[in-house]
């Protein structure tokens, strides 16, 4: 299958070329000439599947034999090793926990299969010079990359990530590993960090110097395998005897990417009735769904450090699913939730539900209590482990919060970081000191 840029549809490229690329030289989004429709058979008999074999056949209709069968099934088995639990809550609201993976965040899923797609294509070129994965972090990324690619021989990864932005127990999962793995901390925003992976990507000398490509949500890889677990809500509704007729997701957004994950399912067959996007103050989706002007801004911090950004990169891929601002709205309810009103809703669902929110899910439970109408079926997209904020989340509670062994195995390890100004000539120039 042919992949086109958002920016010119006359761009084309295989899918080897857009995984390894990571973003057109363009600038634009890589997507597929077609979505192949899953057929009715597999919505009926998908319940009898158990995670990894769902994983196995939605990347197989979505990548239409771009991969060989036997690859792909190594990839995805090995990538979806963990538990995606749907979990109801004592007030009855279904929430789909994305974060029991390695890392304890929903990014586990789309970084273990995409790092192990590029491992494929490396080996397949031995004459390729060492691969090199940037990635700017806010804090739940850049440990998911990390991890994902660790000690994985020929490729190296850059993780970038605001000075002062990142809490410790995030930090630790990335900056403690060494090996092939580089934490860079810059003297900026999560914008600044993601401005200077785009313009990496964009510089002629460093891409003859560096076989470059990117981990963020901008590379098609991350959509195909967090498109699955859309699918896997439906069918574990399906075997909690609920009807997922008028289904309703509410996702927890920042760069988009999750959203645009559920929008491929949903054009490959899985019935959604429609998506509820949810930002924290840094609400750039939600002012263009209100008044159709897409205007990004500096970023601003806030208690939910996953979901700011101030220009989120996968809108391109949401305009080249539904086209006209109108259908956008059709698809998607916007909402946005200050600090004041996450907190609240944690503490609330805690003290009434037994159930403790991260700030990211926290959101999306507000959202969809909002939203849900009679009749419908919501589920709530689960982003993160609380623990990984801990401090905070004692705070809001007021009472303990443990430390898993998956995050405290990390807290012990020194922290290796590289620091630099904000500015494209010193971060080119680390890389290709580096080279």
């Amino acid at each position: 299958m042919n992949y086109y840029s958002t920016n010119n549809r006359q761009h084309n490229a295989s899918l080897e070329q857009a995984v390894v690329r990571g973003l057109a030289p363009d600038g634009g989004l890589y997507m597929p000439r077609r979505l192949p429709q899953l057929p009715m058979a597999f919505l009926r008999n998908m319940t009898a599947m158990t995670l990894q074999e769902m994983a196995f056949a939605v990347a197989s209709f979505a990548l239409d034999g771009d991969v060989p069968a036997s690859v792909l099934h190594d990839i995805v088995f090995d990538a979806f090793d963990f538990d995606i639990p749907l979990v109801t809550t004592s007030g009855g609201n279904h929430v789909l926990e994305l974060f029991h993976g390695p890392t304890m965040a929903f990014k586990d899923v789309g970084t273990r299969f995409m790092s192990r797609l590029l491992n494929y294509y490396r080996s397949c070129h031995p004459e390729w010079t060492d691969l090199n994965v940037l990635v700017p972090t806010s804090g739940d990324t850049g440990s998911a990359v990390a991890n994902s690619f660790w000690c994985m021989p020929g490729v190296n990864v850059y993780v970038l990530f605001p000075r002062g932005a990142v809490n410790r127990i995030q930090k630790s999962q990335f900056a403690t590993l060494g090996d092939n793995v580089t934490a860079i901390e810059v003297n900026g925003t999560f914008d600044d960090c993601k401005t200077l992976v785009e313009t990496a990507f964009l510089d002629k000398d460093l891409n003859d110097a560096m076989r470059l490509t990117s981990a963020m949500s901008i590379n098609y890889a991350r959509i195909i395998p967090q498109m699955t677990y859309y699918f896997w809500a439906y069918n574990q509704l399906v075997k909690k005897g609920v009807d997922p007729t008028n289904l309703v997701f509410a996702v927890p957004c920042s760069n988009l990417g999750n959203l645009a994950s559920g929008l491929v399912a949903q054009q490959m067959g899985l019935p959604v009735k429609r998506f509820i996007s949810v930002e924290n103050q840094n609400n750039i989706f939600y002012n263009y769904v209100k008044t159709g002007i897409f205007t990004p801004k500096p970023t601003q911090y806030s208690i939910a450090p996953a979901l700011d950004a101030g220009c989120p990169n996968n809108f391109g891929r949401i305009v080249d699913l539904l086209g006209s601002h109108e259908n956008i709205c059709r698809h998607i309810h916007a909402y946005s939730y200050d600090d004041n009103q996450i907190i609240e809703t944690i503490r609330q669902t805690y003290r009434d539900e037994q159930y403790l929110l991260d700030p990211h899910t926290a959101v999306a439970y507000r959202a969809m209590a909002e939203d849900l109408r009679p009749g419908e079926t919501g589920v709530v997209l689960a982003t993160a482990h609380p623990a990984k904020l801990q401090s905070l989340m004692e705070h809001i509670i007021e009472e303990p919060v443990p430390l898993p062994d998956q995050l405290s195995r990390f807290i012990n390890g020194d922290l290796l970081v590289k620091k630099m100004p904000n500015g494209f000539t010193a971060f080119k120039r680390l890389l290709l000191d580096n080279a």
